[in-house]
């Protein structure tokens, strides 16, 4: 992510660190930073040059990719644990922020595995 100074955003980013698979996470950092909702989105966005969304869904994704990699869980199961109660919801943002499905990245990480 881009540096910046504001500590709102900071906040923000550290509680979703440990909270994105929070049920509405956007809505509670906003809450918690004692902003209007359109206020924190404005502010978050120039700092991170991501919506709120983005950051928390991105967060996810790169939790799932970990998961993927290491454990054996099903894509249902870890889009359960990272916070999406529709496993096909998460299955579409993961092909459309990684570009395969999980199941396909699951394999070729496994092939790298092997090689390495």
């Amino acid at each position: 992510g881009r540096k910046h100074d504001d500590p709102v955003v900071s906040a923000a980013q550290l509680w979703a660190a440990d909270n994105y698979a929070n049920p509405n996470p956007v809505q509670t950092m906003a809450a918690q930073s004692g902003l209007t909702d359109r206020s924190f989105l404005r502010r978050f966005k120039k700092a991170t040059g991501q919506a709120p969304l983005e950051y928390i869904q991105t967060l996810r994704i790169e939790e799932a990719k970990q998961m993927l990699e290491t454990t054996e869980m099903s894509s249902d199961d870890i889009a359960a644990e990272i916070g999406y109660t529709e496993p096909s919801a998460f299955r579409h943002l993961f092909r459309k922020l990684v570009g395969i499905t999980p199941s396909a990245y699951r394999a070729r990480s496994q092939q790298m595995a092997l090689v390495a």
